[in-house]
């Protein structure tokens, strides 16, 4: 069952992610994707906090397949790349420290919540 949840979680957040980042201009998808990220995290938190409240499959089904699909490692590093590589050096940094700070500052946020939920 866990297979299953994972795979229709991870089409599901891949879905997501495509609609939102194809409903921006090429300029403000790597903005985007700082935003994807960082719910992904945000969202990762809570379900880290309520997870034994969650039976397995459905807790690696949201987690690995759900927020797995919806976030992105690979997007926010060509991003980045293609930032320093138009001369936007300043942008790309500016790219990286709000997408890991605020990301971590998402995830902590959401286990906050989940522990208060839960």
């Amino acid at each position: 069952m866990t297979v299953l949840f994972v795979a229709i979680g991870g089409a599901a957040g891949s879905l997501a992610r495509w609609g939102l980042a194809s409903a921006v201009s090429a300029d403000e998808r790597p903005w985007m994707i700082v935003a994807i990220n960082v719910l992904g995290s945000l969202a990762l938190g809570f379900v880290v906090a309520i997870g034994d409240g969650l039976s397995p499959a459905v807790r690696t089904g949201i987690g690995v397949g759900v927020l797995g699909g919806f976030t992105t490692f690979s997007t926010f590093s060509m991003d980045v790349f293609g930032e320093f590589e138009a001369g936007r050096g300043f942008q790309a940094l500016l790219i990286v420290v709000l997408s890991v700070g605020l990301g971590v500052a998402a995830a902590a946020c959401g286990w906050v919540a989940g522990r208060e939920v839960g």
